[in-house]
């Protein structure tokens, strides 16, 4: 794992986190406990912050990046952030799923309960409504999350994340 200081900033993160071997952390980086970063997954705070909360998963290939000045980047509790996604300069609230290849631009809300399906791409200055699916080139509402699907999905690939961390150490 590479984690860089970068202007005088060094990534800090709490108790029972895993990051593979290739994963990158940089700046001004604060991540609470029982997180993961996987491999090629980049966590790049060099232009503004970047805050994330307690049990969130970074997968594969994923970034998470800001923009200079104008939008840190901001993650709640209980959210997985899919394979080659991009989360960029948004907050991202408690209890939400980020698909895989799935876009959030600047200056965008994911409130929580939410899921983006993977390959959606939520354009800038969107704000995701609690409680539903959002697909589609751009996002759109498409159908309630029920507690079904919270628990099937939302809450069960943020679990799974932590026992796959425990399988590397």
């Amino acid at each position: 794992m590479l984690i860089k200081p970068l202007l005088g900033k060094t990534p800090q993160y709490g108790k029972s986190c895993y990051f593979s071997e290739n994963a990158t952390l940089v700046g001004d980086v604060v991540m609470g406990n029982f997180c993961s970063v996987w491999f090629n997954a980049v966590v790049r705070g060099d232009v503004n912050f970047i805050r994330i909360g307690n049990k969130v998963n970074i997968q594969d290939g994923a970034i998470i990046h800001c923009t200079y000045e104008t939008h840190p980047t901001k993650i709640g509790n209980n959210v997985s952030i899919g394979h080659n996604a991009m989360v960029h300069g948004c907050i991202i609230k408690d209890n939400v799923l980020i698909g895989m290849g799935a876009i959030v631009m600047d200056g965008c809300t994911v409130e929580s309960n939410v899921i983006v399906a993977a390959g959606a791409v939520v354009t800038q200055n969107t704000a995701l409504e609690s409680g539903f699916i959002y697909a589609g080139i751009p996002a759109k509402k498409l159908k309630p999350v029920n507690q079904e699907l919270i628990t099937g999905e939302i809450e069960r690939i943020a679990n799974n994340y932590l026992k796959y961390a425990s399988w590397y150490g």
